[in-house]
């Protein structure tokens, strides 16, 4: 196969970012927007060796499953991958991701459940966080980034994103261009204005904009005075040139920079930095369910658990709750946490190392069922503290996870059908000391995209 060559093949399988797979001419293709079955037409953009990257340049023969794109910058943009599915074929294609990295990666032969639907496949998201930049002409643009790239496509909405996402892009474009305050090029490390980050909470907005040096937005506040009424606005500074979204440097513009919240029961604090699932739908139904695995009599550690969301909710089912979080301000916001929801003596938030404080905790709770709640970040669990929770003797273990891969490395530790040498881990016989996959169920947090969230139950083996 040669480079810009154009090609003909059959789709055979779905790869793990939602791309078709083609075998042709003793190479395996991957190509973006095809779907299983389908004879398609392709260029192949990069040849290494006997795997390539291919473009879509026309479909010969379409899936019963393949739908119109509402989107019109689909393909352009990195942030849907199958608008091209039906909604049904996006749900077995997660449950079937899920799947197959379990056996693939984990060595795991386990039922896993269809996945659970979000009741709107548009515009879900209560959160917003768009790059501000230039394009080659030197103009403003706000939009998302291409696949694997940070060039922005400029876009006026966005269909996964609620409504208001085009009054805000039309304020953000209006005030660059009045208060002639331009974009950030990140190349040349010139211009200002680098994201717009907005929170949905209930009705009420945490809008922040990112600029690379202080500015004046009061005119930005203005226009957004004309189609939103109850929000809170801040500024953050970051000058650095590494791709987190905020820097260190604060300023509350309008409003008091956050707002009182409830969820689940549970009362809380909202800024624009607090972490909350996307998905106010399907995150109520994931909630719900590992309440609905945790027992009222039992003791629940919850580990990684941030600012206490998570912990509140099991201290008012559970005997007692606690969290684990290394993170000194999240773990400090936990604790308010328990104070404004009268949690003292049920819920106990401890600042350190996760794989530290297992031991700990089960110590002062001999002779109660303990549960291990875990939600870790995308990068999965440290391979130690997934040791430490394999040796605790937790009775069960619930593990909430956004990746696939990494989950199917942890839940292989935890089983035993994973086993380390020589510092690599290998496939091996389950272990029956290791812990037994009762539930495996995928969550559709986010429709159109390749991501899935999934809930995986353990009990405790021989």
């Amino acid at each position: 196969m040669e480079k810009n060559g154009i090609y003909e093949g059959v789709v055979t399988a779905l790869g793990t970012e939602g791309e078709g797979i083609i075998n042709s001419e003793g190479t395996t293709v991957f190509v973006p927007f095809c779907i299983t079955g389908e004879s398609v037409r392709f260029k192949a953009l990069k040849v290494k060796g006997n795997i390539a990257y291919g473009k879509l340049e026309s479909v010969l023969n379409a899936a019963y499953s393949r739908t119109n794109p509402p989107c019109p910058v689909f393909e352009k943009c990195g942030g849907c991958a199958l608008q091209h599915l039906n909604y049904e074929a996006q749900l077995e294609f997660k449950r079937s991701t899920v799947s197959n990295a379990l056996k693939k990666i984990g060595g795991i032969n386990a039922e896993v459940s269809p996945c659970v639907p979000c009741d709107k496949q548009y515009r879900y998201r209560n959160k917003l966080a768009l790059p501000i930049g230039v394009n080659a002409a030197g103009e403003t643009v706000v939009g998302f980034y291409s696949l694997h790239s940070h060039r922005i496509v400029p876009i006026t909405d966005c269909l996964i994103q609620s409504e208001w996402v085009k009054r805000v892009i039309s304020a953000v474009e209006k005030y660059s261009k009045v208060k002639h305050i331009p974009g950030y090029n990140e190349e040349k490390r010139t211009g200002v204005l680098r994201k717009i980050v907005v929170r949905e909470i209930k009705g009420k907005y945490i809008f922040a904009l990112v600029a690379a040096k202080p500015v004046d937005v009061s005119y930005l506040i203005e226009e957004l005075e004309k189609s939103f009424e109850d929000f809170t606005f801040l500024l953050n500074v970051n000058p650095s040139q590494g791709n987190a979204i905020f820097g260190k440097e604060w300023h509350i513009c309008r409003g008091e920079g956050f707002f009182n919240a409830e969820e689940c029961g549970i009362l809380y604090k909202a800024g624009a930095n607090t972490f909350l699932q996307v998905n106010d739908d399907v995150r109520a139904k994931l909630y719900a369910r590992v309440l609905d695995e945790v027992d009222e009599r039992a003791v629940a550690l919850d580990l990684y658990s941030g600012g206490g969301m998570l912990t509140a909710m099991l201290a008012k089912k559970c005997r007692a709750a606690y969290g684990v979080e290394i993170v000194e301000e999240a773990s400090r916001c936990a604790d308010e946490l328990k104070e404004a929801n009268g949690l003292d003596g049920k819920m106990f938030n401890i600042c350190g190392a996760v794989e530290n404080e297992i031991d700990n905790v089960f110590a002062q709770t001999q002779g109660l069922e303990r549960i291990i709640v875990c939600d870790p970040p995308r990068k999965g669990m440290e391979r130690s503290v997934v040791r430490a929770i394999k040796d605790s003797g937790a009775d069960r273990v619930i593990l909430v996870s956004c990746n696939p891969a990494t989950l199917a490395r942890d839940l292989g530790i935890l089983c035993g059908t994973l086993t380390e040498e020589n510092g690599a881990l290998v496939k091996a016989a389950p272990d029956k000391t290791g812990y037994e996959i009762q539930t495996v169920v995928p969550f559709d947090m986010f429709p159109q995209t390749k991501h899935v969230e999934t809930l995986v139950v353990l009990s405790k083996g021989i």
